[in-house]
């Protein structure tokens, strides 16, 4: 396994990961555990963050620009999601 492979590994495991954690502060029953999972959370977080900005520098990562064309239609489209929300998606 060479090392791209390898980041492209823990990268995905640091995504899991964090949702796994994400899922348990939300239904952590006890206010001494969400605090306790916060904490590995933002650390796990932090983590997979510095390896994405690695993989990304080294170009393991990249990403495409989007056409104008599907911003627009994508933004577009979720005006109408926000319209659907009360107070017509605004913050209050």
């Amino acid at each position: 396994m060479n090392d791209r492979d390898l980041a492209n590994d823990l990268l995905s495991m640091e995504k899991y990961m964090t949702a796994s954690y994400n899922t348990a502060m939300n239904e952590a029953s006890h206010e001494a555990l969400y605090r306790d999972l916060l904490s590995i959370f933002t650390e796990t977080q932090n983590q997979q963050r510095k390896l994405y900005e690695l993989m990304f520098k080294r170009g393991w990562y990249s990403l495409e620009a989007a056409e104008q064309q599907k911003l627009q239609q994508s933004y577009q489209q979720h005006q109408g999601y926000a319209s659907q929300f009360p107070y017509g998606g605004q913050v209050q």
